[in-house]
Order: C-alpha cells, then sequence, then structure tokens
C-alpha cells in the first residue's frame, strides 16, 4: 500500500495534484477539508463535534480530526493506498497518524512537498479568489497570516519526514503538467 502525504503551503497547488496522483496511483484522496464538510454538512456526530469548536472560533482539536480521517481510512478497506492533503499539520497529528498506520500494519511512505515562493503563491491565491468565491483568497493580509501559521506550525514536519527519509520536495512553479511529472518522478522511485 502506498500512503503519501502531500504537503505545501496554501496555493501550492495540491488539490489540483491530488486529482492526477489519485488517479494515476489509484489512491483514495483524503482531503481534511473535504471530510470537515462532508461531516458537518451531513450532521454526523463528529461533524456536529467539530461545529461546536468552529463555531466559538476555535481550531478543531487534533483527536476529532483524527477520528474523522481513522473512519475513511476504515471506509476504504481495499483502497491500494491514500493521498493525504491538509494533514498532517503538526508533529502531533503526523505522530498520531502514524501510531494509527500501525494499528493497520501501514505506514506513511513518502511526504511530498510542493514548494514556491510566497510571493508567487500570493499572487496566485488572489487570482484563485477572483474565481473562486473564498473570502480567504481574496484578503493579502489573511493570505500572509496562513503562510505565518503554516511556518510556525506545519514547517517542522519537515525535519520529521527527514527524520525518517520520507520527505521529498518538489518545485511547485511551472506549468500543472510539469509539477505531475516532477511529482510523479518522485512517487516511481520510492
Amino acid at each position: 500500500m502506498t500512503n503519501i502525504v502531500l504537503f505545501g503551503k496554501p496555493g501550492a497547488g495540491k488539490g489540483t495534484q491530488a486529482e492526477f496522483l489519485k488517479e494515476k496511483y489509484n489512491l483514495t484522496h483524503l482531503s481534511t477539508g473535504d471530510i470537515f464538510r462532508f461531516n458537518i454538512k451531513n450532521e454526523t456526530e463528529l461533524g456536529k463535534l467539530a461545529q461546536t469548536f468552529i463555531n466559538n472560533g476555535e481550531l478543531v482539536p487534533d483527536e476529532v480530526t483524527i477520528k474523522m480521517l481513522q473512519s475513511e481510512v476504515e471506509a476504504n478497506p481495499d483502497s491500494a493506498g491514500f493521498l493525504f492533503d491538509g494533514f498532517p499539520r503538526t508533529i502531533a497529528q503526523a505522530q498520531a497518524l502514524d501510531a494509527f498506520l500501525a494499528t493497520k500494519n501501514e505506514i506513511i511512505t513518502a511526504t511530498v512537498a510542493l514548494e514556491a515562493d510566497d510571493e508567487v503563491l500570493v499572487a496566485r491565491l488572489l487570482e484563485r479568489g477572483k474565481t473562486s468565491g473564498r473570502a480567504d483568497d481574496q484578503d493579502e493580509e489573511k493570505i500572509r497570516n496562513r503562510y505565518q501559521e503554516y511556518n510556525e506550525k506545519t514547517a517542522p514536519l519537515i525535519g520529521f519526514y527527514k527524520e525518517q527519509n520520507k520527505f521529498h520536495a518538489v518545485n511547485g512553479i511551472g506549468s500543472i503538467a510539469e509539477i505531475t511529472e516532477r511529482l510523479s518522478n518522485v512517487i516511481d522511485n520510492l
């Protein structure tokens, strides 16, 4: 089973590339944003719990997020592997994911990071904001705040995965096809 963590700052192209990678490698794409929205919309027990934190302006605790992901993994027992998008975001989440996968006799195969200059990504998100309707993509200050949070909380994962020899950086600038090819070259050589 191939289990990939797709990593990168907002606007790096994770969602776009996940669509290609899940098809090419027959992976189940697990986007935490999609999973949150599904659980909240369908008023699942975990969705209701997450909504209470969101309504209070709080981050959803790791244990709730992890339970949602576990549920999705268990709902796909015949999957050839998983593409984790938007999770883990902290070392504690990565450790929890490793512990959960160990109960399934599985591991994270690799972490692949789409890397790009902040200025390029800010411009990309502002452009996306014109068509997406996402308020968080239309305000440069909010975008830069997301990058600051990423640098503080998520970037330490690079060291975590490098220690395990599972971290692979990929240039996230170029055409979609060029970036897909770069990602494929990494995954094909795992």
